[in-house]
């Protein structure tokens, strides 16, 4: 099993919580990943993508590393969340939240303050996303858009806010089994 990562801090706290000596831990900037092809049954990404600027390179390159009918499953700030110039609710005179969904077809480099000032993304399309898993060949097997349930909402009531509009995509797609 292979951990990556572009920071040692997140390597670091990834080793601190491990229990399974046969993780190889391995700092990377996924801009630039070479990986043995037809080596893994699985991958698996949490947000990360929407920082990638060269996504379909990326994904090229996932596709190539997954043995036939691997998995690749992942996670990303959903479009809908990453669209704004400037992120933020809107509150109406009754008290309504809104997110804004504005300038959401205009694709590419979206600076945002999170944890800390001048935090870089890229926003892409629902159908853009979408596009490049078929285009590399993944046939696409689920997708969500996450979205609290009651239950989370009654025992974390700030997620109330977050059925307004889906912050996460989850992605589930499969190299085609050529056996």
């Amino acid at each position: 099993m292979l951990g990556l990562d572009i920071s040692e801090r997140m390597l670091s706290k990834a080793k601190e919580l491990s229990v399974d000596s046969t993780i190889v831990y391995r700092l990377e900037d996924l801009e630039q990943l070479e990986l043995s092809p037809n080596t893994y049954d699985l991958a698996y990404s949490s947000l990360t993508l929407h920082y990638i600027e060269r996504l379909s390179q990326l994904l090229k390159t996932i596709y190539q590393s997954l043995k036939s009918g691997g998995h690749f499953i992942f996670s990303s700030e959903h479009p809908i969340y990453t669209a704004p110039m400037e992120p933020g609710w809107s509150v109406a005179k009754d008290g309504r939240k809104s997110w804004p969904i504005n300038n959401y077809q205009t694709e590419g480099r979206r600076v945002t303050d999170w944890l800390v000032k001048g935090v870089v993304k890229q926003h892409r399309t629902l159908g853009t996303y979408l596009n490049m898993l078929i285009k590399q060949g993944f046939i696409i097997k689920h997708v969500e858009e996450w979205g609290p349930t009651r239950q989370e909402i009654i025992e974390n009531p700030s997620l109330d806010e977050e059925i307004e509009r889906p912050m996460i995509l989850l992605v589930s797609i499969q190299k085609p089994d050529r056996k």
